[in-house]
């Protein structure tokens, strides 16, 4: 997910919903902070920077430089929730549509709103939410856990940029995984070393989920 800066945030929202139709984004009157610091990390941490959330995604805007400067001039969580879902409701590109809607989007609003500028902020993620690249699976001989490459994927944002339709991924900041159909070891040099708009993985992920992430997707490309 990729957010606008919050300069003029206010004016480009409200036209948006003008054009729109008025009752087609209504202000965000309930969210669970939670389950946005969870739908965050997966969806979004990938090209945004969040300190509380622990993301360093460097396409789309740092939101903690953006809402701070709104929270030093008085700018309450609720105008900087309905600003945030008005920007996920009507992205500009490369930010890909539909990442998250109804519900979800009021969650991820909600945290933002409550969390940006502030690295401590209080707000633990909701308890399904693996840390980024984090996620296991239990292997069946009981040998302990093993990398789940699919949830890699997922739970490390790349989903937000790339399309892969195993994991039901459609962004659009990356190459389309489906038609490029890398082979194994071209993915684990691009999770590591990164390029263009991608970060390097290598340090944030361990080696074993560098190789799952890769195998999954070498395996499931295209498919």
């Amino acid at each position: 997910m990729r957010l606008r800066t919050s300069v003029g945030l206010l004016a480009v929202v409200g036209a948006a919903l003008l054009s729109a139709g008025c009752g087609a984004v209504g202000r965000v009157t309930s969210g669970d902070p939670s389950q946005g610091k969870k739908l965050f990390t997966e969806k979004c941490g990938s090209c945004h920077t969040l300190a509380d959330a622990k993301t360093q995604g460097t396409i789309g805007p740092n939101l903690d430089d953006a809402f701070s400067s709104d929270k030093e001039q008085g700018f309450d969580e609720q105008t900087m929730a309905d600003v945030v879902r008005g920007q996920i409701a009507y992205p500009e590109k490369p930010m890909p549509p539909n990442l998250v809607a109804g519900s979800d989007a009021n969650d991820v609003s909600v945290y933002i709103a409550k969390c940006s500028g502030n690295p401590n902020c209080g707000v633990t993620a909701a308890r399904n939410a693996p840390a980024p690249g984090g996620a296991t699976t239990t292997a069946p001989s009981g040998g302990g856990g093993q990398p789940n490459g699919k949830a890699i994927f997922t739970s490390a944002g790349c989903a937000g940029c790339h399309t892969l339709k195993d994991a039901n991924a459609t962004g659009n900041v990356g190459p389309n995984l489906d038609q490029l159909k890398p082979p194994k070891d071209v993915v684990v040099h691009q999770v590591e070393v990164g390029g263009g708009a991608m970060p390097a993985f290598k340090g944030r992920l361990s080696d074993a989920q560098i190789q799952a992430v890769s195998a999954y997707v070498a395996q499931v490309a295209g498919k």
